[in-house]
């Protein structure tokens, strides 16, 4: 196996030109890259294949081999990502705060890179590219650790990045993908903290957990995104309808889908059986409580471990509440702080639901499917945190930074 220690100190060394790099250079680098992704679209799209032909012997789920999938279509949304974020403003050197302090000193908090974040992801080979772009534009180098079965995709997109950068006059070593698929290299790369500044894992729960355990690094995360749809008794059936289908089937396999619906059961008498048999008739397995399971003989009864356990498949559980107020402790209880909706036209219930849920993203009459970074607005997403410290929901470009405080003096002396 390579060292990973070479791979650490040429990562450090490219992030100390990185953090004074102009954002011209930055952005010469982003947009040589999504032209080199359309040009060079026929050998991802082959690397892809290599991949995908792997995928059954690994035993990938259905969803799993969804994320893994490039087309023509995801190419081209990758590349418009990077233009995208290209044209986003630069974070680093950006005062977020500025005052005077009762001694005189003019103190400002400016934003500055984390320096070298490591990346550790499943299946999805657009993460090579997202990341990659983020640390960049944001000043940061990465090293890039895919997993097995997305590796020559994401070793393809790797050089094609790294290319970009020699054409923009920025160092290779910003952008550096661990060249194997051995499961130690992980190991490795969480013991690198002399290196690396931060990691970010994305991928199921026992890859996450295993990063947490192990790493030297501090780490930015989330466990699992257990993602609830709360239908209030003043929904309107309509459009409850369209976004309990939208947040758990338009992509199962995203954590932002949504694995659970609550309802109130001032509304079951009109809303329980449209809804479930909506899942039901779409190809969702539904999983219910008592009052579930009569609306449709085609549910299966819940188990206690469906409440707490995240799919990231065609199946939701259902279950009836009394309330906003049991559906916030249901989600306290179970819930994993990711993403969770209430649909509701009672303004009050919204707005406490809104302010009590303690989760990194909570909406509205919307579609949990919309926890994502470009949708956000923020170009792309390297993750989403759902811890408390430093950043909370899409990590984009300014949570990829850190700040200093500088301190401008004249002559001053402290007594």
């Amino acid at each position: 196996m390579m060292d990973i220690t070479e791979i650490g100190k040429a990562a450090k060394a490219a992030s100390l030109v990185l953090k004074t790099a102009t954002t011209e250079a930055k952005n010469t680098a982003l947009k040589e890259a999504a032209i080199l992704l359309r040009v060079h679209k026929d050998e991802i799209l082959e690397a892809n294949k290599e991949d995908l032909d792997k995928a059954a012997a690994l035993n990938l789920t259905a969803a799993q081999t969804d994320r893994l999938r490039l087309d023509p279509e995801r190419i081209e949304a990758m590349a418009s990502a990077l233009d995208l974020i290209a044209t986003l403003g630069d974070p680093v050197g950006k005062c977020i705060s500025e005052w005077t302090a009762p001694s005189g000193l003019r103190i400002a908090r400016v934003r500055v890179p984390m320096g070298v974040i490591g990346v550790i992801y499943e299946s999805r080979p657009n993460v090579t590219s997202d990341a990659a772009a983020l640390c960049l534009k944001s000043g940061n180098a990465c090293i890039l650790r895919p997993g097995s079965e997305s590796f020559f995709s994401s070793r393809m997109i790797a050089k094609l990045l790294q290319q970009a950068l020699r054409t923009a006059g920025l160092p290779e070593g910003a952008v550096q993908m661990i060249p194997t698929p051995d499961r130690e290299a992980v190991g490795a790369l969480l013991q690198l903290d002399q290196y690396v500044d931060v990691i970010v894992p994305r991928g199921g729960k026992s890859l996450i957990a295993r990063v947490r355990q192990e790493s030297k690094v501090p780490v930015l995360a989330h466990l699992d995104g257990n993602c609830h749809v709360y239908v209030d008794g003043a929904a309107n059936l309509e459009m409850a309808k369209r976004v309990v289908l939208n947040a758990k089937m338009r992509r199962t396999g995203i954590c932002g889908a949504a694995e659970k619906m609550l309802v109130d059961q001032a509304c079951t008498a009109t809303h329980l059986k449209p809804l479930v048999q909506m899942l039901l008739d779409a190809g969702c397995e539904v999983r219910g409580d008592d009052p579930t399971c009569k609306t449709d003989s085609r549910v299966v009864p819940a188990q206690d471990s469906d409440w707490s356990t995240e799919y990231l498949d065609s199946i939701i559980a259902v279950k009836v509440l009394q309330g906003v107020e049991e559906a916030i402790a249901h989600i306290e209880r179970y819930g994993s702080h990711h993403t969770d909706s209430i649909v509701t036209n009672d303004l009050l219930a919204a707005q406490k639901f809104l302010t009590t849920v303690d989760s990194a993203i909570v909406l509205h009459n919307a579609s949990t499917q919309f926890a994502d970074g470009g949708e956000f607005g923020m170009g792309a997403e390297i993750g989403i945190a759902t811890g408390r410290l430093h950043a909370r929901g899409p990590v984009g470009l300014e949570e990829l930074t850190t700040y200093k405080n500088v301190v401008y003096g004249n002559g001053h002396i402290r007594k």
